[in-house]
């Protein structure tokens, strides 16, 4: 039996995969066709130079001298915040050459860009809106849920089961 054959039956015998597992190669060799070899620093770039960098800040490219001796971050930030930004980049390359666990990054650079401007210039710090919630089930759906689980005596495991009942019956229709 191959290896691929041995991990098809493995993944079939113990059933799902997480969801990190099937996105974590892609957003690996998009992070690394930017430069970045840890796809760390892009993900959780908040929680590695803390809320107040990261507010107005984005990493763009890791970018490798000829000689490999360190590499250069080229972080994008608003014209305004860049002076403050400025005066923190030896606190902010130890903080990135942490999270690679040794020293990669040699020089940061810091590129100005205006909030609003060039189609490429342009630099959303804020997160994305929330999505709104899809409507809930019909009050049918509710209704033929809740004569469902009528029989059953304590309140949260009812109430439990008809928002189950109400989704499944909203689902088939």
């Amino acid at each position: 039996m191959a290896v691929s054959d041995q991990t098809k039956t493995r993944n079939r015998r113990y059933g799902f995969r997480r969801a990190s597992q099937l996105v974590a190669r892609p957003v690996r060799e998009v992070g690394e066709s930017r430069g970045f070899a840890v796809s760390r620093l892009l993900t959780h770039w908040a929680e590695i130079t803390g809320e107040d960098i990261a507010s107005h800040t984005r990493p763009v490219e890791v970018s490798y001298g000829r000689g490999g001796l360190g590499a250069t971050l080229t972080i994008l930030t608003t014209g305004a915040h860049a002076p403050m930004v400025e005066m923190q980049k030896e606190k902010l390359r130890e903080r990135v050459n942490a999270c690679y666990g040794y020293s990669a990054i040699s020089r940061i650079r810091i590129t100005q860009t205006a909030a609003t401007g060039f189609a490429e210039g342009q630099a959303v710090f804020a997160p994305a809106p929330a999505a709104p919630e899809p409507k809930g089930p019909s009050p049918e759906a509710r209704a033929a849920a809740a004569k469902t689980a009528a029989p059953v005596s304590d309140p949260s495991l009812r109430s439990a089961l008809e928002r189950l009942g109400a989704n499944v019956i909203s689902r088939k229709s």
